[in-house]
């Protein structure tokens, strides 16, 4: 059985995430912002990640799940909408935060016989995907995809793979309730790609069913 930390795993897939994996025999260790249950990691602070560290100093983590997330820009509009604090807050949360996450647990991952980091991005990331609108949410998850892929590169010779995956549309407070697949569906299908995820694999783009993504 391995040991996972999950970002964000208080609500929505991190939760599912959580839930499914430790009904099969896994160690999880979830983050929140502010939970009692979780442990506490606002992940566009450095200083919550170096307390983060401290905390897990010396204890061996097999696969680093960057799942926290923000979608501030839904109902935004191009006339006079998306506001610069907004892009600010989406990109420390959702890029600035899995690169902290990655580099303050680095030394936990290179404990593990079978190192593995998976970033959840969206298909919204991809240049494939370009409908207009949500320009904020749209732009830091191709940014996400872009440093899952060099991390992949440069954390190969450590022996740590590196996935990107796209969760599905999901029914949850960020993905609404027209989504496409509920919570479970999204976390069983993320979860075997977890489980496929090698050092041959490395770099790939993913989606929950294991459909491989156009970039």
């Amino acid at each position: 059985m391995a040991v996972f930390l999950i970002t964000g795993a208080n609500r929505g897939i991190g939760a599912e995430l959580d839930l499914q994996l430790t009904q099969r025999g896994d160690t999880v260790l979830g983050t929140a912002r502010n939970h009692p249950e979780y442990l506490q990691l606002n992940v566009s602070d450095p200083t919550s990640h170096r307390d983060l560290a401290l905390e897990l100093e010396g204890k061996q983590i097999d696969c680093l799940v960057c799942n926290a997330g923000v979608f501030l820009d839904k109902n935004e509009n191009l006339a006079d909408g998306f506001p610069a604090q907004m892009w600010a807050e989406s990109f420390a949360v959702n890029v600035t935060g899995v690169f902290l996450s990655v580099q303050a647990l680095l030394p936990n991952l290179q404990m593990s016989p079978n190192p593995k980091i998976a970033i959840i991005s969206s298909q919204m990331g991809s240049d494939t995907r370009s409908p207009g609108g949500q320009y904020i949410y749209r732009s830091s998850k191709a940014a996400a995809l872009n440093l899952g892929l060099n991390l992949a590169s440069d954390l190969k010779a450590l022996g740590i793979a590196v996935g990107v995956f796209h969760p599905g549309w999901v029914k949850t407070d960020m993905g609404g309730p027209d989504g496409e697949i509920t919570p479970k569906q999204a976390a069983d299908g993320l979860i075997a790609r977890f489980d496929q995820l090698t050092l041959q694999n490395t770099g790939c783009f993913q989606t929950w069913e294991g459909r491989d993504h156009p970039y």
